[in-house]
């Protein structure tokens, strides 16, 4: 009877908590948000603005089987781009396209449209692509300018890391003027650091302002692991805007140039000249032959003869051939410069007029 007695008590218990458990196993009342801060407003404003005109970009590499020689197209990488006008030209880094033979470009819409190579820099890790798409679908991305940037300010980078498209993150400028390598191996000054995440696949899109117009191309992390570790780093986008014009004009950048070969800077330091760029050879018809530059060389003893040092140029010092290639890059073909020109202990100024690196 005793026994039961317990069986019956706790039956009921049970019968009571699982009552209780029911009503308590209930959706909980929604509490009243509120409105969104004035910084959240702007995030969401800023993304739903620019979103559209983000791109994601895969190459395709043609790979022969070793043992039936049948060709098949694999893809080779992903990244990201912007439309940089409603003809369809996408601006994206060269080294998302590198090594691709074909590449797709997908838009906003998820409608992909296969792109055609406009032309590239390599030297400054930018190319330009097209497709042929309707120009609604194509909303050109505002662009800002990079040279009043100021450490601090409020930066959003949009991309597609890992392959997840149309991603927003947030961050400031950490730092200006950086330097960065490009793929040639030649050193991008003036680069953006930022703090906003940036990881594979972000590779080319934009870094945008807090009112939402381009000032940089995300162009690479520094990260030992390969993800973010809070430093990222941009092509600011004045280089961009000097650039992209002349790649979409002539297909490639064509740098304007002197006409000089530099000796490398062990030679200068042991011969006792200044920093700058060492003339070892100057070629005929030139605009530095025009201009009287002379390089060094040996006369008929075998004793050095005295050359000509470019030490600045439009009064911007020149510490190296990488200097005077990056001023170079801002001039244009038939531009007239001033070059200090350091011989024997003597400087000079110099007039040349610009000539084509063809």
């Amino acid at each position: 009877m005793l026994q039961r007695l317990l069986i019956l008590t706790l039956a009921a218990l049970f019968s009571t908590g699982w009552a209780v458990a029911q009503t308590k196993a209930q959706p909980r009342a929604v509490s009243a948000r509120g409105a969104l801060d004035a910084e959240e407003l702007n995030n969401i404003g800023v993304f739903k603005r620019v979103s559209p005109s983000v791109v994601h970009i895969t190459t395709l590499a043609v790979q022969r089987d070793f043992f039936s020689l049948r060709t098949s197209e694999q893809p080779s990488g992903t990244g990201t781009g912007f439309v940089w006008d409603d003809s369809g030209h996408i601006v994206t880094n060269f080294h998302v396209i590198q090594g691709g033979d074909r590449a797709t470009v997908t838009l906003n819409d998820q409608s992909s449209y296969p792109a055609k190579l406009v032309g590239a820099f390599p030297d400054r890790d930018l190319a330009v692509l097209r497709i042929e798409a309707p120009r609604d679908k194509l909303p050109a991305i505002a662009v800002g300018a990079s040279r009043d940037l100021q450490v601090g300010q409020k930066v959003y980078a949009i991309g597609n890391p890992f392959g997840l498209d149309q991603t927003l993150t947030t961050g400031i400028v950490s730092a200006l003027n950086r330097e960065i390598e490009s793929v040639t191996r030649r050193t991008i000054r003036g680069a953006i650091q930022t703090d906003a995440a940036i990881n594979p696949g972000n590779s080319g899109g934009p870094l945008l302002d807090s009112a939402g117009r381009l000032i940089g191309v995300n162009t690479a992390i520094y990260s030992p692991s390969g993800a973010s570790a809070g430093i990222g780093f941009a092509i600011p986008v004045d280089e961009v805007n000097r650039i992209v014009p002349r790649l979409i004009r002539d297909g490639r950048f064509i740098r304007p140039a002197l006409g000089v070969t530099a000796g490398p800077l062990n030679l200068g330091q042991a011969l006792g000249a200044p920093k700058g760029v060492l003339l070892v050879n100057v070629a005929d018809g030139s605009p530095a032959a025009a201009a009287g530059l002379k390089p060094f060389g040996r006369d008929r003893s075998g004793r050095i003869v005295q050359g000509d040092v470019i030490t600045a140029m439009d009064g911007q010092p020149v510490a190296d051939l990488d200097d005077m290639l990056s001023l170079l890059e801002t001039r244009q073909i038939g531009e007239k410069v001033t070059l200090t020109v350091w011989r024997a202990g003597q400087t000079r100024k110099v007039v040349a007029t610009l000539g084509s690196s063809d």
